[in-house]
C-alpha cells in the first residue's frame, strides 16, 4: 500500500545494503521515474534525463566505478540522473511549440494577449540571452552588463555558462529527491551516491559530451544492516530562521 507525502519522507533513508534476494518491480521504478519528470524545473527547461539500469551485467561494470560501496554492489537497478545543458535551445523550441496548442499558431503580435506575449519573448529571447555563451567571452560580458544595469535596479545575475550549470544540476537534484520519495512510497529504498567517477560512467553508458552526471541512485529493498544507525540531524532550531 502506497505511503502518504509525510510517511515517504520518515521511511526514506539511504540504504547501504539491500536484499539481493528480492527483486524490485522495473515497471514500478519507471513509474516513480515518471513522477519525478513531474519536479519543478528553472524555466520549465526540464534539462534533463533519466538512465533506468536495469541489466545486472551492467550494473556490475558500473559498480567498481562508484568505488564498489555495497549501495551499488547490491542494487537490484540503478538510475542515473544527468543533466543536459547543451540541449537548452531544443528544450526552448519544445515550449515554444507548447504556445502554439495553447494559445494558437502564427498569431498576430497585435492579437496576441499578454499572457502569450510574455510567454513568446520568454522563451524567443529571454532564454536564448541567459543561455548563450562564447567561450565564457560572452557570458563575462553579459556579467558586467548585469553588474552595472542592478547598481540601479534589482536583476537576475546568474547568467554565466558556470551558473547555468548550476541551475540544471539544482533542477536535476529535485528530480532526483522526488523519484526517491516516490521510491519510498511504494516501499522501496535507494541511495544517492555521490562517490563516483562520473567520467567513466559516462563513457560506459555512452552519454553524450555535453551531458553531466548529477546523481548515481541504487534501487532496491533494504536488509536489517542496510541502515547504518538511527537518523542524525542538526537540531532544528539551528537551522529554522523565521523573519
Amino acid at each position: 500500500m502506497s505511503k502518504t507525502v509525510s510517511e515517504a519522507i520518515n521511511y526514506r533513508r539511504s540504504v547501504r545494503i539491500y536484499d539481493t534476494e528480492r527483486t524490485i518491480d522495473t515497471n514500478i521504478v519507471k513509474k516513480c521515474i515518471k513522477q519525478a519528470s513531474l519536479a519543478p524545473t528553472s524555466s520549465n527547461m526540464q534539462l534533463w534525463e533519466f538512465y533506468h539500469i536495469t541489466s545486472k551485467e551492467t550494473i556490475v561494470k558500473i559498480a567498481p566505478l562508484c568505488f564498489n560501496q555495497s549501495a551499488a554492489k547490491t542494487a537490484q537497478q540503478l538510475v542515473i540522473f544527468v543533466t543536459r545543458k547543451d540541449l537548452w535551445r531544443k528544450r526552448a523550441k519544445a515550449n515554444l511549440a507548447f504556445m502554439d496548442t495553447t494559445f494558437g499558431k502564427n498569431n498576430l503580435e497585435a492579437k496576441q494577449s499578454s499572457r502569450e506575449k510574455v510567454a513568446r519573448n520568454y522563451y524567443g529571447k529571454i532564454i536564448p540571452f541567459v543561455y548563450s555563451d562564447l567561450f565564457g567571452i560572452l557570458g563575462y560580458l553579459k556579467y558586467l552588463m548585469v553588474l552595472i544595469v542592478g547598481l540601479f535596479k534589482p536583476m537576475y545575475r546568474e547568467i554565466r555558462n558556470s551558473d547555468m550549470r548550476i541551475v540544471s544540476h539544482k533542477t536535476a537534484g529535485l528530480a532526483a529527491q522526488t523519484f526517491m520519495l516516490s521510491m519510498a512510497a511504494e516501499g522501496y529504498d535507494t541511495c544517492p551516491m555521490e562517490g563516483s567517477d562520473t567520467w567513466r560512467v559516462k563513457r560506459l553508458l555512452n552519454i553524450p559530451r555535453g551531458a553531466e552526471i548529477n546523481m548515481i541512485v541504487s534501487c532496491g529493498i533494504r536488509t536489517e544492516k542496510g541502515v547504518y544507525g538511527e537518523r542524525f540531524r542538526i537540531p532544528f532550531e539551528e537551522v529554522y530562521k523565521e523573519i
